[in-house]
């Protein structure tokens, strides 16, 4: 018995916190871990949109006046308003990283629930958008028509059949990149709605929010791919 007392005594000195994994030893090396694991996976992440935006300059290249006229199908006043909305979500988020730090538990939901509106918002008005591409025939292999383009009612350019069929590339690659932006909204949506459960009791204001800040860098990469969507689907070209 007075063998083991001492050993008894150092295994307390060095008890695990209670949110410290069993495989780290320290803090420290868990926080470490979690953010070097959470840029890896944005690393690839930017791979992956690189392949769309890199689609989509190579397209826009290739079919230059059927992109030209794609584009002025989408408004951009909502494209601007869900920018802002965007915007104001990274600012709550990133707020709410802050109140982690202070140790404030209801600042912290707080926050985490504003930026849980403004992703619904951005996604309410993405919704009403494609509502209205749907309605105008404008989804390819669905319901897509060259009527707006080959015969506009406005003062667009009337473009030739072969060109106006090409506009189905454009909206192709607007559904595909818009679409996977919008689907990582609501992946972050989700995430946020277990987060504010788990705020709510306590979990990421007793020292330990690394959870926090990894889906703080989450979400601001989401709405660092919409800033580069916004003027690549909606600007470009407008004057032409």
């Amino acid at each position: 018995m007075i063998a083991t007392q001492p050993v008894h005594d150092a295994h307390e000195a060095h008890a695990h916190a209670p949110y410290l994994r069993h495989h780290f030893e320290t803090v420290e090396q868990q926080r470490e871990a979690s953010s070097f694991g959470m840029w890896l996976f944005l690393l690839t992440e930017i791979m992956f949109f690189g392949g769309l935006f890199t689609a989509y300059l190579i397209y826009r290249n290739w079919y230059y006046p059927a992109f030209v006229v794609g584009s002025h199908q989408l408004s951009i006043v909502l494209g601007t308003i869900n920018t802002a909305v965007l915007i104001c979500s990274s600012f709550t988020m990133a707020m709410g990283v802050y109140s982690a730090e202070m140790k404030r538990r209801k600042a912290l939901v707080g926050w985490l629930l504003a930026t849980i509106i403004l992703g619904g918002v951005f996604l309410g008005i993405k919704a009403d958008e494609y509502h209205e591409k749907w309605e105008k025939h404008h989804v390819p292999g669905l319901n897509f028509s060259v009527q707006d383009f080959t015969h506009p009612t406005d003062a667009e350019p009337a473009l030739p059949l072969d060109m106006a069929q090409k506009t189905q590339v454009y909206f192709s690659l607007y559904f595909a990149m818009t679409g996977m932006h919008a689907l990582h909204m609501v992946i972050g949506i989700s995430i946020l709605l277990v987060l504010v459960v788990k705020a709510w009791g306590g979990a990421y204001t007793a020292g330990h929010m690394t959870t926090i800040e990894n889906f703080g860098l989450y979400w601001h990469f989401v709405d660092i791919v919409w800033i580069f969507l916004f003027p690549l689907l909606y600007l470009i070209s407008r004057h032409q």
